[in-house]
């Protein structure tokens, strides 16, 4: 298994106790808000660490079904993180009408982050390019 599949694994067990958690502010805030940003920053960390171009477009890569399919997880993924956000917001700030749609939210983007990770591992190249 990949590195940094392993890492994505292990914030996402994280990220179940933070969910868990969530009355305790003190923990569930800085472990979402610290799994947000590691997703947002995986891209460019990927980025900047793969050889895309030899990946993409000279093994053809760009035309697979699973890569397009993991591309719309995580623009899912990340529309639902700033919807996440914008009603953890409110509700810190005391909209308590916002606990249920943060708490379906969080049940959703659950969801859809175990399948971007999945994904994920099964986009992984074995030669490691």
């Amino acid at each position: 298994m990949a590195g940094t599949v392993l890492v994505a694994f292990l914030t996402y067990l994280l990220m179940l106790v933070a969910y868990r958690l969530h009355r305790h502010g003190w923990f569930h805030r800085p472990v979402m808000l610290g799994v947000v940003v590691f997703d947002i920053a995986m891209p460019f960390y990927l980025y900047a660490n793969k050889d895309w171009y030899k990946r993409l477009i000279e093994s053809g890569d760009i035309l697979s079904f699973m890569l397009w399919t993991h591309i719309g997880l995580l623009i899912t993924l990340f529309m639902l993180y700033l919807f996440q956000v914008q009603a953890g917001l409110r509700l810190f700030r005391g909209d308590q009408n916002q606990r249920e749609a943060h708490r379906m939210q969080g049940r959703g983007i659950l969801l859809v982050r175990a399948f971007v990770i999945l994904s994920g591992a099964m986009l992984v190249d074995p030669n490691g390019s």
